[in-house]
């Protein structure tokens, strides 16, 4: 890829259901532009990794609080994947964070307001020096309010579903269709209707429905988006 000439530095939130593509889009647009990459997702599902493997109680306040104060996060770039993986507390956890065990309990990990509190915290360090794509729930109407360019991914349901079995095929993880659907679905009801900062589309982020586009388009779309302002005076 030829050297881009960028006029300013610029943070790219992207929200949306899970299996619209939203991390593969991110990652391909951090790589074209040369920016880092941060999966808020990923981060979610560490904290949800270590709360199952340590059997933390997730109607314990205190429990909760003291577990996190254990909870040290972080990314590193790997060359061979071309992205950066997630890293918890020294180990990478990059595949045991993409199991269905997690898939089942992310969602109610990540309504908890003190892990939402600490993981917006972190976040938003990431983000100080811009030049940052980072795909979540509540990225552009929460997290990073001002971002510069703010995208909202939907799909159908089956075409997400899809997706996702391919995703976790390719992992070598065996998945039924209508135990991953319902996941998807459970899993929308509570990003959407939990009290912190729920899933919703900001009044300035541009609507994708990616059902029937390729994540070659989905990455051109952004990037050119991301252009027009990184490059505008």
């Amino acid at each position: 890829m030829p050297n881009l000439i960028l006029l300013k530095d610029i943070i790219i939130a992207i929200d949306g259901h899970s299996g619209c593509g939203k991390s593969t889009t991110a990652k391909g647009v951090a790589r074209e532009l040369e920016y880092a990459y941060v999966d808020s997702g990923a981060m979610y599902r560490a904290v949800t990794l270590y709360f199952i493997e340590n059997n933390i109680d997730l109607e314990d306040d205190d429990e909760v609080k003291k577990a996190l104060k254990k909870i040290i996060l972080s990314f590193s770039f790997s060359k061979e994947k071309g992205f950066s993986e997630i890293i918890l507390n020294g180990q990478n956890v990059e595949e045991q964070i993409r199991t269905m065990d997690v898939s089942k309990m992310v969602s109610k990990v990540s309504s908890i307001v003190a892990v939402r509190h600490q993981m917006v915290a972190q976040q938003r360090l990431m983000g100080k020096q811009k030049k940052i794509v980072m795909d979540g729930r509540d990225i552009g109407s929460n997290v990073f309010p001002k971002a510069e360019l703010k995208f909202y991914f939907t799909a159908n349901i089956e075409v997400r579903v899809e997706r996702r079995m391919k995703e976790l095929e390719a992992k070598g993880i065996n998945a039924n269709f209508e135990e991953v659907k319902a996941n998807l679905l459970s899993r929308d009801k509570l990003d959407q209707s939990r009290k912190e900062n729920p899933l919703i589309k900001s009044i300035d982020a541009k609507v994708m429905d990616t059902s029937f586009l390729t994540i070659e388009e989905q990455i051109r779309i952004v990037k050119k988006e991301a252009l027009q302002i990184i490059n505008s005076k």
